[in-house]
């Protein structure tokens, strides 16, 4: 298989195996002008299994959504064909309209246009507490 070298733009490295088409998603990369390679089960020596996003434009990536979805993702800023810059992720402290609260209850189901706020309360375990109701969310692993 032959994936061509992206001159200028965005390469997603280190995503889990079978992760890419959410992040794919979540990003609205299908709204992009540029062309997206998503290249999934590429051979890791540290995961087993990986997935890779290449971007081809440089545009503006939302790391709290990358690092919500899968904290071990690397970001690659390529500039002239070569690494410019590279990002290790972590999970975010906080997330803002990332993701819903489930609550029925809680005020941003009657109040939509508050932002949905969310603060990392246990880090092992990936979970998150509504700042309004503190319902929990985890994010699976």
């Amino acid at each position: 298989m032959n994936i061509d070298s992206i001159h200028r733009g965005i390469v997603l490295d280190h995503i889990q195996a079978g992760r890419s088409m959410e992040i794919y998603q979540a990003l609205n990369l299908g709204d992009l002008p540029c062309s997206v390679a998503i290249i999934r089960n590429v051979k890791s020596q540290a995961m087993g299994k990986k997935d890779i996003i290449k971007i081809d434009d440089d545009i503006d990536i939302d790391l709290d959504v990358l690092g919500y979805l899968d904290p071990g993702i690397t970001v690659n800023i390529i500039v002239d064909g070569v690494i410019a810059e590279k990002k290790h992720l972590a999970l975010p402290e906080r997330l803002v309209n990332v993701v819903k609260c489930r609550n029925p209850r809680c005020i941003t189901t009657v109040e939509t246009q508050l932002d949905q706020v969310f603060r990392l309360v246990h880090p092992e375990e990936r979970v998150y507490r509504c700042a309004y109701c503190d319902a929990e969310q985890r994010q699976r692993k």
